[in-house]
């Protein structure tokens, strides 16, 4: 006797993934227990920043697969990348482990790919950069939403002072925290929509260039990456992109203390 399998229906492919709860549950325990003065300070602000950089790319990698369903590829709630779930991205060490280990190393939001998405079935240019433009805008967007509560004061505290290399900042850890994430969401914005090969600025681009332009390109891609980052190790680089960065925190009412304060703090094992 033999049985049919079961289709799997719009609902499961769409359910949120206990995976990605559990990344939420981290962020809101960890904000608390910092904002609450639990535990030692400086791993909790690890921890919080952590989870909050696991679940902002995990909704990045969503925005590239909502906007590619609604673009035409409908493949993608079947492959899982509407559940929110890191570990049915089609590359998982692209997409979340080394992004953390960009985090950790370098203090660099730089997310990966990928979402696997099947362009054939996509109509349209536009549609094509409005795909590749989703996940940079979804980080533009959890940057602001980090990034102007501490740069409108709400979260400052007159009786709370932080010591940070020799100096007292009236700074709590959890602001901290919050200008060291949203710094990241900044920095992964502006890098991912750099026009380089293997990221979604060159995403945004790509349909605008002739064909025989991108096959010459496209070997390049694996490295694009791994390239950028390579060059931000080189303090020239790395100066003038982090004056980018704090200029666009700054647009926030964000000082570049907060994030200093909160990059201080996350590497918990020199503290």
């Amino acid at each position: 006797m033999t049985f049919a399998a079961t289709p799997r229906s719009r609902s499961e492919d769409r359910r949120i993934s206990p995976v990605f709860w559990v990344l939420l549950a981290v962020l809101g325990t960890s904000g608390w227990g910092v904002y609450q003065g639990y535990g030692n300070a400086s791993f909790g602000v690890f921890l919080f920043v952590v989870a909050g950089w696991m679940v902002s790319l995990c909704l990045h990698e969503y925005a590239h697969a909502r906007t590619a369903l609604h673009g035409g590829d409908i493949t993608v709630g079947a492959k899982g990348y509407l559940t929110l779930n890191p570990l049915k991205y089609a590359n998982v060490l692209l997409s979340f482990v080394l992004p953390i280990v960009f985090v950790i190393l370098g203090n660099i939001g730089l997310p990966g790919g990928s979402v696997w998405i099947e362009r054939n079935r996509i109509q349209g240019r536009l549609k094509h950069s409005l795909i590749s433009a989703a996940g940079p805008l979804v980080n533009l967007v959890i940057g602001a939403a980090l990034l102007i509560p501490i740069g409108a004061g709400w979260l400052d505290d007159p009786t709370v002072h932080t010591f940070w290399n020799g100096y007292e900042l009236p700074y709590s850890p959890l602001s901290g925290a919050l200008g060291f994430l949203g710094s990241l969401q900044l920095s992964a914005a502006v890098l991912n929509l750099l026009p380089v090969p293997g990221l979604d600025g060159y995403g945004i681009v790509e349909p605008w260039l002739s064909y025989k332009t991108r096959r010459a390109v496209e070997p390049f891609a694996p490295y694009g990456m791994l390239a950028v980052f390579a060059l931000l190790w080189q303090p020239q680089v790395n100066q003038f992109f982090f004056g980018i960065v704090h200029g666009l925190m700054n647009l926030f009412g964000a000082d570049q203390n907060y994030a200093a304060l909160g990059r201080y703090l996350f590497a918990f094992w020199k503290n």
